[in-house]
């Protein structure tokens, strides 16, 4: 699960930005919800034998549904936190890998293979040469600090939860406001497969991909990954 520690990309007010906008990026947004989709599908796919055995039947199935999102989306923000004390390590140990260098250029060479991957593409080499002299040169007068989950962990955490869990709703509601229980898991199942070529296309609008090809091959690759996890009993 990709995690963003950059902090905020919108520049407006930080009042008028979503709480889930304010802690995951796009990409965290949508593989959230694709999960949670997924997730959902499992139980409805398969569920036209459950909906025959009746109300009670198809009532412990959306239990099922809200149960699984809700434990699923207690371990993705888990996942969440440990993400980002990983990634916040990883910097710790950076700075401790450039202090117990002999030289400045046994430094710049740690910082250079630490972010080249990152910066090739973007600057020359010359600028990222000075740049990571730059880097040095800061990392000199930095304070290590322990590593510990902070705040913004735990909200991004809970952001993640409320897209996996929320996922669920368009499962549900069909049986909420619709009396035929085989009319409802119908329409629910119609919902989630337009929802995953929702995401397939915001995600090509996102990765600058043709978002008529992206959408509709993941709403495929979606009904594979249900078929696998049906068929070893998920």
């Amino acid at each position: 699960m990709p995690v963003n520690l950059s902090g905020p990309t919108n520049a407006g007010p930080p009042h008028r930005e979503s709480f889930v906008k304010r802690y995951l990026d796009p990409t965290d947004r949508l593989g959230e919800v694709l999960f949670g989709l997924i997730m959902v599908l499992t139980f409805t796919l398969g569920a036209g034998l459950i909906v025959q055995e009746g109300e009670d039947a198809t009532r412990e199935m959306l239990v099922g549904i809200l149960g699984c999102n809700l434990a699923w989306g207690l371990i993705d923000g888990g996942m969440y936190v440990i993400s980002s004390l990983y990634e916040r390590s990883r910097k710790a140990r950076l700075l401790d890998a450039v202090r117990s260098t002999g030289s400045d250029e046994s430094a710049l060479a740690v910082i250079s293979k630490a972010l080249d991957d990152r910066l090739e593409a973007l600057t020359s080499p010359d600028e990222r040469e000075q740049l990571y002299r730059q880097v040095l040169m800061r990392l000199k007068h930095v304070e290590p600090h322990p590593t510990r989950v902070r705040r913004e962990d735990l909200y991004g955490a809970l952001a993640s939860f409320w897209l996996v869990f929320v996922s669920a709703i368009p499962a549900i509601l069909p049986f909420v406001l619709c009396k035929d229980r085989f009319l409802a898991l119908r329409i629910s199942n119609g919902l989630l497969l337009v929802m995953l070529f929702l995401v397939g296309w915001r995600c090509a609008r996102e990765t600058h991909s043709n978002p008529w090809i992206l959408g509709p091959t993941l709403v495929v690759v979606g009904l594979v990954l249900v078929g696998i996890a049906m068929a070893f009993g998920g």
